[in-house]
């Protein structure tokens, strides 16, 4: 690079090639030197502080566990890490699926299971000291159960070492398959959680292979299945926006997720974690935010979770008190 360019922003950008962004819908105020750069101010984090988010990595790569804050670029793991939390990724770190919105790599032959990923997990929950483990996974389309037996012996062994965390298991659609959904159901974890992810008419382009009709059954047979049951298990559902869907689309989904029996509905901002991935359409205001979640609410839904960096896991240990006690309120 010349001299003379070694301060040429938009040469240094082009060279990068960075994600095309829709455009900062702020008015930049008239007495800032510096603009407002290519993020509105609500997607603007501060670093966290304390030594807890270097323990936190620590932990997990002493277990040699994946996290689905790593692989999926989350923007909330210096946040979440800085407070021990993280969310665990198992059955590896490569996807029998490839959507568009997603940065986890894909393969049709992932690696086999690991015997001893239960108790790594479990040993690094004890070492954390959580009192609400988030459990995510894969698509193992290659596998005959989907991957559900060897998440009933996660939550076995976690319940072993801790038995008085809660669990929470965010799982794909297993294809739709009623048997192995019942598997993981008769694990009885406190919260299933299945994210539909986007609206009707995106999903073609948004998912691979899911379908926004089998993500509605499975967590409607979730919900028939958690009745059975006592009605002990939570049902959560999570999307994102600015991905090109209109208002009424997403307040057709949110009346789709309330018939299904939805408990917990999560709505947070899609941001492109690679170029190659889907464009963000609309940096969505967190005034809209606001909207749906008050929409969710007037339709039923017992507890909504919306805003910009909101994630299906995000602050989940604090989710899963606040939802248990609106649906207590409720049923009074």
């Amino acid at each position: 690079m010349k001299n003379e360019d070694a301060f040429n922003i938009n040469l240094r950008a082009a060279k990068k090639k960075l994600n095309l962004l829709p455009p900062n819908p702020e008015n930049p105020p008239e007495e800032r030197a510096v603009g407002l750069g290519r993020f509105p101010s609500w997607l603007h984090r501060k670093l966290p502080q304390g030594n807890h988010l270097w323990q936190t990595g620590s932990v997990v790569r002493e277990n040699r566990l994946n996290t689905v804050c790593e692989e999926a670029k989350c923007p909330n793991l210096l946040e979440c890490w800085s407070k021990k939390t993280a969310t665990f990724l198992v059955m590896g770190k490569e996807c029998t699926r490839a959507c568009g919105f997603c940065d986890i790599d894909f393969t049709k032959t992932p690696k086999s299971l690991e015997d001893d990923e239960p108790n790594r997990i479990a040993d690094s929950v004890t070492k954390l000291g959580l009192k609400h483990v988030v459990i995510t996974m894969v698509a193992r389309d290659d596998l005959s159960d989907g991957g559900a037996s060897h998440l009933v012996r996660i939550v076995e062994a976690v319940r072993q070492s801790c038995p008085e965390v809660t669990l929470e298991l965010l799982t794909s659609d297993f294809q739709g398959n009623h048997k192995n959904l019942k598997t993981v159901l008769q694990a009885k974890p406190e919260i299933f959680n299945h994210n539909i992810e986007t609206v009707r008419a995106l999903t073609p382009k948004v998912r691979h292979t899911a379908t926004y009709e089998i993500s509605l059954q499975v967590l409607k047979t979730a919900k028939t299945l958690s009745d059975e049951l006592s009605g002990a298990i939570l049902i959560k559902s999570g999307m994102m926006v600015g991905l090109g869907e209109s208002k009424e689309e997403v307040y057709q989904t949110l009346e789709d997720l309330k018939d299904v029996g939805c408990d917990i509905v999560t709505i947070g901002q899609y941001l492109q974690p690679h170029r190659h991935k889907l464009r963000v359409k609309e940096f969505v205001p967190p005034s809209q935010f606001l909207e749906y979640e008050n929409y969710g609410l007037k339709i039923g839904i017992p507890y909504m979770y919306s805003g910009p960096f909101v994630r299906s896991s995000y602050n989940a240990n604090v989710v899963i008190k606040r939802a248990l006690g609106a649906i207590l309120i409720n049923s009074e």
